[in-house]
């Protein structure tokens, strides 16, 4: 006779008892956590990054906001008694004379140098993407105006396009043409603020536009040359498709950059004369700093009417990526 006695199974006790195995305790026990160590590790990077953020960006975004709704005086400034006075400060800038005209000139000045910076940058790149024998040469020549400091590339313009000693009038004068006052005539102060600014922005356009075609496979190119297609076919049905997105990006970069364009105006014509070349950062400048009683409200309201402008077209610019990241 067999006396063996049989253990009990536990796996299926729960089953004969009521039915269904036991699920795992709710507290999440059974999960596994991250070590304690690895979070505050996490932290300890983030930690100086969101210092950075908080004293260079949040901070000084909030200390203009609050220029722009109280009406400080240079007294009221140093002692931070301001009363608050809401939105005045943006009616007075909308109801001044000179704000019509810098609204003019800001959007003049920032879509001529975008469409001409771009357009001479992409010329370049697919010319210098040739790989020729001088190429790289070349090419870290065309990079100084942007290697340059602003003030010298200003400097140099102004001297450039002076009235009486420049180059620029006395080439044309050789050339049977009359000089023309290039910094101090209202007709033109504003292109040649343009002209400088355009130099000084190609090298950026050219750097990270010949980047995107150095990822365009050859192949490419290739197969559209076997198939019939001429130089300009293969620039419009591959190069410029296949470089939309860098393209996107450039220009978004371009377009908060010459907004805030400051320091060219300044040094070469500083907003004249008769405020022809005055755009919305120079116009800040005069308001906050320019006059014996600086009028610090309005110039900070001005001065977020660019940074709204610049966060508007960063919003639309990423809505844009984020439709063609799902279609």
């Amino acid at each position: 006779m067999n006396h063996t006695t049989q253990l009990p199974d536990h796996r299926t006790e729960g089953v004969r008892k009521g039915g269904a195995a036991a699920a795992p305790p709710p507290d999440g026990s059974g999960t596994r956590r991250r070590p304690a160590s690895t979070q505050w590790a996490a932290w300890g990077f983030l930690a100086p990054v969101t210092l950075y953020l908080a004293l260079f960006y949040a901070y000084p975004l909030y200390r203009n906001l609050d220029l722009s709704l109280r009406n400080y005086t240079v007294r009221s400034f140093v002692q931070g008694d301001a009363p608050f006075t809401g939105l005045d400060n943006y009616r007075k800038i909308l109801d001044d004379p000179t704000f019509a005209p810098a609204l003019l000139h800001t959007v003049v000045f920032t879509a001529v140098c975008l469409i001409f910076q771009y357009a001479i940058g992409l010329a370049l790149a697919v010319f210098f993407h040739q790989n020729f024998r001088l190429s790289a040469t070349l090419r870290a020549l065309f990079l100084v105006p942007w290697l340059l400091p602003l003030i010298v590339s200003a400097s140099t313009w102004s001297w450039m396009l002076n009235s009486d000693s420049g180059i620029v009038n006395a080439l044309l004068s050789g050339l049977g043409f009359d000089p023309v006052n290039w910094l101090t005539s209202p007709s033109w102060s504003l292109t040649s603020v343009i002209i400088a600014n355009i130099w000084i922005g190609v090298p950026f356009n050219l750097v990270v536009l010949y980047s995107g075609l150095q990822s365009i496979p050859t192949s490419l190119y290739e197969a559209a040359a076997i198939d019939g297609a001429n130089a300009w076919q293969r620039f419009w049905r591959i190069t410029f498709p296949l470089l939309r997105p860098v393209s996107a990006i450039t220009l978004l970069l371009g377009l908060i950059y010459t907004l805030k364009v400051f320091d060219i105006i300044w040094i070469m014509t500083k907003g004249g004369p008769a405020d022809s070349s005055t755009t919305f950062a120079t116009w800040s400048y005069q308001l906050g700093f320019g006059n014996l009683l600086p009028a610090f409200g309005p110039g900070a309201a001005v001065g977020n009417l660019l940074v709204v402008a610049a966060l508007v077209f960063g919003l639309v610019y990423v809505r844009a990526q984020r439709k063609q990241a799902l279609s």
